[in-house]
């Protein structure tokens, strides 16, 4: 009786369309890391970074699952590697530690490969301080992706793909008018009281304006593959490194892509139509140039690899009274950016 019920599952599959069929592109991703073609190489970085957190979601939908690990905490990895050793190895690896040295705890987390036990203090500086942007920057190190300047601000790769684009990795592009392909980036503006869309963040990336909340997720999946959707994986996503799912459309865009309005009533019980992680104020789609372009732009900086950091004189050290600087910056907070 199992064998029939078998062979008719498999009648069933076989007759789906082939987008019916279509699934996380990860697990065949996930050991190209070494790929010859540089987006497959970024994607596969991603992908494996995804199993290792035990793979969380977002659905078509916007509604998510799966999250089982939290970025401080010392529960453990699919490597058995604690969480918080992770993320602070995302910001050791991409080279951006020292630049936050203002911020409380940025100077634990360099130790963490060696601690041991779990620090406070770095615990404390992973919580406060957002990491998606040391998460794709570290991602472009292990995937050796030329011509992308790493950095702890999303607004900043994205302002060089905009003002620099013969010398970065990407070129910017309307993502609700373009078709995304593995290896790009699909941004969006983390600001409570302003929508800026792809217009809104041209006019700031033209300006002398410093900071601005971002985050951007990876493309993983795109069209060309059979897919129905996009598949995205981006890090400080539901405190881990979460993968999200877009539709597509027939011709390959994303299809009705979830923008959000400044007039949308708050995530509640009683409205339950804004419960949407893919309602976003989607600003800018990265497109990845053709790997015989970023052949010829300055090569990637290899990760950086943890030693253990002299310690500080005390003079040096952030005190209680240091001036607190911003990393993912929100205009008119009236702090000043980190360096």
């Amino acid at each position: 009786m199992r064998l029939v019920l078998m062979r008719l599952l498999a009648l069933v599959l076989m007759s789906l369309p082939l987008a019916a069929l279509a699934a996380d592109p990860c697990p065949l991703l996930r050991a190209q890391v070494d790929a010859a073609d540089p987006a497959t190489r970024l994607a596969a970085a991603a992908c494996e970074e995804h199993l290792r957190w035990h793979r969380p979601f977002i659905d078509a939908q916007g509604r998510y699952a799966g999250s089982t690990v939290r970025e401080a905490e010392t529960a453990l990895l699919t490597s058995g590697e604690q969480a918080w050793r992770r993320v602070a190895g995302y910001w050791q690896g991409a080279g951006l530690l020292s630049r936050l040295q203002q911020r409380p705890g940025a100077y634990d987390c360099t130790l963490a490969p060696f601690a041991t036990t779990p620090s406070a203090a770095c615990r404390a500086f992973l919580v406060d301080v957002p990491w998606s942007a040391a998460f794709v920057s570290w991602t472009a190190r292990r995937a050796q992706l030329p011509g992308f300047n790493g950095s702890a601000s999303h607004v900043d790769y994205v302002r060089d793909a905009y003002r620099n684009p013969e010398t970065s990795a990407y070129r910017v592009a309307n993502p609700v008018a373009t078709r995304p392909a593995r290896g790009d980036m699909l941004c969006y503006v983390r600001a409570a009281n302003r929508v800026f869309g792809f217009a809104g963040l041209a006019n700031l990336l033209s300006s002398d304006d410093g900071g601005l909340g971002m985050h951007c997720d990876i493309v993983v999946g795109a069209a060309g593959e059979g897919a129905a959707n996009a598949y995205l994986v981006g890090g400080n996503v539901l405190d881990g490194v979460t993968m999200r799912l877009l539709p597509l459309s027939a011709g390959g865009q994303f299809a009705a892509l979830s923008m959000r309005a400044i007039e949308d009533p708050p995530c509640t019980p009683d409205t339950p139509q804004s419960c949407d992680a893919n309602r976003q104020d989607w600003a800018v789609l990265l497109q990845l140039r053709p790997a015989a372009e970023l052949a010829t732009l300055a090569p990637s900086a290899p990760l950086q690899l943890a030693a253990p950091p002299a310690m500080p004189a005390a003079a040096d050290r952030p005190a209680g009274s240091t001036p607190m600087c911003c990393v993912e910056c929100s205009v008119g907070d009236g702090l000043p950016r980190c360096p």
